[in-house]
């Protein structure tokens, strides 16, 4: 069973592929710590039962909601390059909506450098395909 009607998932999982790529493009902010303090917050949390003022928001002002509501102060560290923070951000948005999981709890079954470094291998599939070849995996 989803998390929410599927009319608010595409939106929702796009927009966080484009938040994901914003703060990896953000110079010298970590990018595992944003990852990880932004799928366990309190905005993602309304997200994943597709709130709907929050699901209507691009990219730069869910991230500034983000800031404000959840109090994020980027950290100084590295990033990642290239298309993979827009995927490995939509990525986790598809999972939980598919699976009715919540993100924070999500993350702690799929550490973002788990999920990072599954991106060779699974950016190229159907996005909805790669979700259930790692939850298939996790049911092993």
């Amino acid at each position: 069973m989803n998390s929410y009607p599927q009319c608010y998932v595409n939106e929702i999982v796009e927009t966080q592929g484009k938040l994901f790529e914003l703060a990896a493009d953000t110079p010298s902010l970590d990018f595992e710590d944003f990852a990880e303090k932004y799928l366990a917050s309190k905005t993602r949390a309304y997200l994943d039962k597709a709130d709907a003022y929050l699901s209507n928001l691009d990219q730069k002002e869910l991230f500034e909601y983000f800031c404000k509501i959840d109090g994020f102060s980027p950290k100084t560290g590295k990033s990642i390059l290239g298309f993979a923070p827009n995927w490995i951000g939509q990525f986790y948005a598809r999972f939980q909506w598919q699976k009715n999981i919540s993100s924070k709890a999500l993350l702690k079954l799929l550490p973002i450098d788990f999920v990072e470094s599954s991106y060779a291998g699974l950016h190229d599939l159907d996005l909805d395909l790669a979700v259930e070849k790692v939850f298939k995996n996790l049911q092993k």
